[in-house]
């Protein structure tokens, strides 16, 4: 199985062990760019399962520093599109406002997550509750899917590097 994630990591040049690509990949998957950090994550915790906790802690801080860049963007957009003001649905605004920074607790929805971060910082809501609620949703995301990902069999880890022609 070791193998299997060299050759991923070698495939995306990216180092086989180091926190850095953890945190770096986590980061990037936070913010509008679609990529997805969780196969570096499971890769870097199979090649160092001692480091299981460091690294869910690295990721959940990269993700959690990407969706706030994400609130940030949401503040300055505001602030620089004067015209486009307030939105137009008011129910949708209005359901935002309820939930405020609780709602980011599902930032780490894939599609809908970094779109919820940017329109919390639009609405300017407070940036203190926000990064809580935040890390608090991706810590748990990661755990539960690097867990998930624990219990799926080496057998099919190794049948798929073959299929994937990365062994």
């Amino acid at each position: 199985m070791d193998t299997v994630f060299e050759h991923f990591f070698g495939w995306f040049e990216m180092p086989s062990v180091g926190l850095p690509a953890v945190f770096i990949s986590a980061f990037i998957s936070a913010t509008l760019i679609p990529a997805g950090s969780e196969p570096i994550l499971f890769g870097y915790i199979t090649l160092n399962p001692h480091l299981f906790w460091a690294a869910i802690a690295v990721a959940t801080v990269g993700n959690t520093l990407g969706g706030m860049l994400d609130w940030w963007l949401g503040v300055i957009a505001r602030n620089s599109f004067k015209v486009m003001d307030e939105p137009r649905n008011t129910r949708l605004k209005r359901w935002l406002e309820g939930w405020g920074p609780k709602l980011l607790l599902l930032s780490w929805l894939p599609v809908l997550g970094d779109p919820l971060c940017l329109a919390a910082g639009w609405l300017k809501l407070p940036w203190q509750p926000c990064l809580i609620y935040m890390f608090i949703g991706k810590l748990l995301r990661f755990i539960t899917i690097t867990w998930l990902l624990t219990l799926v069999p080496e057998s099919f880890w190794h049948q798929l590097g073959h299929w994937l022609h990365l062994i």
